[in-house]
């Protein structure tokens, strides 16, 4: 009887080990992680949001950015409904899903839309929905919380943040009842450094498995949330919010995996960026052209700072002409006149310099600039230009030619530098560095 209680015993233990393995199994075998930002064109808040520009960058670009850098996902995809969103999404290196238009209206959850998604992609395994409103994010937050299901067994992460706000019960209108406290003590309100405060989902990302996602809910199983420190934490919804958004993503934002590069010289073409093309007639028959001051003004910023500018023109309008003599006379910069094709005129003057293509930044606005628009450590075009143009530039301004583009280009570049003279002293905010979970800087 003794031994066969043993015998017993010894299966029950073997029953046990082997659950243990198999489930080791399940959580190490390789699975498809998919990452999916949801992206619809018909934003109810601000029209196009996900694809408006942000310090420069189309706001779905931050978060595509960060995913593709964190290397953890075996897809990314942006889900949309929007030709223009769609255009985007793959210069930024997204694949795209299509919508349909069932799940494309005000009334659909995204739960619904990442559900068609695992139908039409029944390969992948895992899911991380990425919210296009949280430029903040950066490829450590995608790694931890990614490896949190991948590698600790959870079939549910979901972002969160800490906040300190006192909350308390909302009385409606003809009640009668009076309002009481929900989280503090009013007779021992406690001090800031004194109160943990509470986890509140920020938003940026929600990791499930498919297997709860065909369960109807991304939030189940064994689940644990990822907390970010504050200052990643910020949505996007109103027009209010975007001034806020860009100062915060311009310190706290992922600009990549290389820090910035230090720009030496900038060339930049006079017509169609620091002139907007227009030429005006007087009564007496005289041409004229006219520049922004704050454009002068940028070029004068970045000289102080030890960068080469140089004018690019390649017009024979004599009235051009005596403006870029003008130009030239008034900025200090050296004229220099360009014939196609501009990237082997552009290469030769390079090698007089001993400057390679990172140190250069142009700013341009034509067909002809497409190939050095590629080439540059920076490029930029202003606003309204072609499709074109649009997708070889790194940062599109948001001022129109001759009203401030060649302005706002130079001051992207001045921060940049800013950034990297701080990462190079070793400053954590300008750092995509592996934080430890819940670790605060």
């Amino acid at each position: 009887m003794a031994i066969m209680k043993r015998k017993i015993v010894a299966s029950a233990d073997e029953d046990r080990n082997n659950q243990s393995k198999r489930a080791k199994l399940d959580i190490t075998k390789k699975r498809h992680v998919a990452a999916v930002i949801l992206a619809r064109g018909g934003s109810n808040g601000i029209p196009l949001k996900n694809i408006k520009l942000l310090a420069g960058v189309p706001l779905i670009g931050w978060v595509i950015r960060a995913a593709i850098d964190s290397d953890v996902f075996d897809s990314l995809w942006v889900s949309t409904d929007h030709d223009e969103i769609e255009r985007v999404a793959k210069k930024w290196g997204a694949q795209v899903h299509r919508r349909s238009a069932e799940v494309s209206k005000d009334t659909t959850s995204s739960l619904e839309t990442i559900q068609e998604f695992c139908r039409m992609n029944p390969e992948v395994d895992i899911i991380c929905n990425i919210q296009a409103t949280s430029p903040c994010l950066h490829p450590h937050h995608l790694i931890q919380a990614v490896e949190m299901v991948t590698k600790q067994g959870y079939d549910s992460v979901f972002s969160v943040d800490r906040r300190h706000h006192f909350r308390w019960q909302e009385v409606t209108k003809g009640g009668g009842t009076d309002t009481k406290a929900l989280n503090l003590n009013p007779a021992k309100r406690p001090h800031h450094q004194d109160w943990a405060g509470e986890l509140c989902e920020n938003g940026s990302f929600y990791i499930a498995t498919k297997k709860l996602i065909d369960e109807g809910v991304l939030q189940g199983g064994k689940m644990a949330y990822f907390e970010m420190p504050a200052k990643y934490s910020i949505d996007i919804d109103i027009d209010i919010d975007w001034p806020v958004a860009e100062q915060r993503v311009l310190r706290f934002g992922y600009f990549g995996k290389d820090k910035p590069e230090l720009v030496r010289l900038l060339l930049c073409n006079v017509l169609g960026c620091l002139t907007d093309r227009q030429i005006s007639l007087s009564a007496s028959g005289d041409e004229r052209v006219s520049v922004n001051s704050r454009d002068l003004d940028g070029i004068t910023m970045l000289q102080r700072e030890g960068t080469e500018v140089i004018l690019l023109t390649s017009s024979e309008n004599p009235t051009l002409g005596r403006l870029t003599d003008k130009l030239s006379q008034k900025t200090g910069c050296v004229l220099m006149s360009l014939n196609e094709p501009k990237q082997v005129e552009v290469e030769k003057l390079m090698k007089e310099k001993k400057l390679e293509w990172k140190e250069v930044a142009y700013i341009g606005n034509d067909v002809t600039d497409v190939d050095c628009l590629n080439l540059a450590g920076l490029s930029a075009v202003p606003l309204d230009n072609s499709v074109v143009t649009l997708n070889a530039a790194k940062y599109q301004c948001q001022s129109a030619a001759g009203h401030g583009a060649v302005r706002e280009f130079c001051e992207h570049i001045l921060l940049l530098k800013k950034m990297r003279t701080l990462q190079t002293a070793g400053n954590p905010y300008c750092k995509s560095l592996p934080f430890k979970q819940n670790e605060d800087v």
